[in-house]
């Protein structure tokens, strides 16, 4: 017995120390807007939608009032980076024009430089015009773009000449077709691929600030989200910072027959996975459970070192 119980508690420390490999890897940093910052510590950016019909009805912010109690309640619970998106990119969602996505996102910018000037700010856009304006106008530090290049034609050439960090995400089709895009024969290696092809042509245009976003719930079936939920390692191996978007999906909430507004519980747990799966940036509406959930994480790992 005694033998028995020493190779199980062998098994399990062998088991943990694997789980656990992803905090022994060499700390990656990302430079926004002239600031050196460091992924030693897995970084919390908050979702601020300025939109009226984005997928949770919870971060749907319209009016100034709204735009800065969120953003006062994202700050204060300690996002390091405010990610604002004026288009919504849930599925079949209404197509907006170049100028109504910037009318909203200017009054959400005007709203953070004025009550915090020195905020990281990623926009999420998929449109090289408006990420020229934003970080022209605004200063923003990063783009989040949905399609990774593929709506617009000029934007690797825009994040070159503007030299700002970038979110490279993984998504079949448009937001108003992707969910009829879900074909795959081994996607894994499909997106090894389409990463490492955009990765190609990034850094040839002397980008070296990228971030890769598998694109949870884009183009993608609940199976095959917790499919890369699982497999999220093979991710890290392409050497650059790995950002991690599930905050209420559809995974959640079908997978149990809940709405977005009863899925923090399970955004939390997949948040922690995701953290042992090598995570370095959480993107969440829900900014103090995501801090906690990194905190927890880290002291956990660091009481088996």
């Amino acid at each position: 017995m005694q033998c028995l119980y020493r190779q199980v508690l062998l098994y399990d420390f062998k088991t943990y120390s694997t789980m656990f490999q992803w905090i022994q890897k060499e700390p990656l940093s990302l430079n926004l807007g002239g600031e050196l910052v460091s992924l030693s510590r897995p970084l919390i950016m908050g979702i601020l939608n300025i939109t009226p019909d984005s997928f949770y009805p919870g971060s749907r912010t319209t009016e100034e009032e709204q735009i800065a109690e969120r953003l006062h309640k994202m700050v204060n619970e300690g996002a390091d980076i405010i990610d604002i998106g004026a288009y919504s990119s849930r599925s079949n969602a209404d197509d907006i024009s170049p100028d109504e996505e910037m009318k909203r996102l200017s009054k959400g910018l005007d709203i953070i430089r004025k009550l915090y000037p020195d905020a990281r700010v990623s926009v999420d856009t998929f449109r090289a015009d408006i990420a020229a304006r934003c970080v022209r106008e605004y200063g923003v530090q990063m783009i989040n773009d949905i399609s990774g290049g593929e709506l617009d034609s000029q934007m690797f050439e825009t994040i070159a000449e503007l030299k700002v960090a970038y979110i490279l995400m993984h998504m079949k089709g448009t937001p108003q077709t992707m969910m009829q895009q879900i074909r795959y024969k081994h996607i894994i290696p499909e997106m090894l691929y389409y990463f490492s092809a955009r990765i190609a042509r990034l850094e040839s245009l002397g980008i070296n600030d990228i971030i890769i976003d598998p694109g949870f719930g884009f183009s993608k079936s609940v199976d095959d989200n917790y499919l890369l939920m699982n497999r999220l390692d093979e991710f890290t191996r392409i050497g650059y910072p790995l950002l991690v978007g599930i905050s209420r999906k559809s995974m959640i909430y079908k997978h149990f027959g809940y709405t977005p507004e009863e899925s923090l519980n399970g955004t939390t747990i997949l948040n922690t996975l995701a953290l042992l799966g090598g995570a370095d940036i959480l993107r969440v509406h829900d900014v103090k459970e995501a801090v906690e959930a990194v905190k927890i994480v880290s002291k956990t790992i660091q009481s088996v070192k």
